[in-house]
């Protein structure tokens, strides 16, 4: 098990940036593939992006592929993602999450550790 703590989120106007971080702890951190998701008020939880172990594979949802950027630096332990071109309609909690397999997933079922969510707001 890893524990994951989110962090970054805030209020930003449409066509802005920022960047979430996720810390983690717990376990070797570079035995995990990372996601990131979102989930917006009254809407099921959605994948957006997620890294492979190594950081060498990369994989986005179409509604964000240009504009975020998934990241993560395994001697910190930490996954980032960077958001740019914000839209209203990125307005979520967004959570990280682990999986301790090597293939890249965006189902939210296969992810075994989450963390508590970090909000982001994009006013138009």
């Amino acid at each position: 098990q890893v524990q994951l703590v989110e962090s970054g989120g805030g209020l930003v106007q449409a066509g802005g940036s920022l960047r979430l971080s996720c810390a983690a702890s717990g376990r070797t951190f570079s035995g995990y593939t990372m996601g990131w998701f979102r989930q917006a008020p009254g809407n099921e939880r959605e994948f957006v992006a997620a890294i492979s172990r190594s950081g060498s594979s990369t994989y986005y949802a179409d509604s964000v592929k240009g504009r975020f950027t998934i990241s993560r630096d395994n001697a910190k332990n930490t996954v980032y993602l960077q958001m740019n071109s914000l839209k209203p309609e990125d307005t979520a909690v967004y959570y990280c999450a682990a999986r301790p397999l090597t293939w890249i997933s965006t189902t939210v079922k296969e992810y075994d550790d989450w963390g508590q969510g970090t909000q982001v707001t994009v006013s138009s």
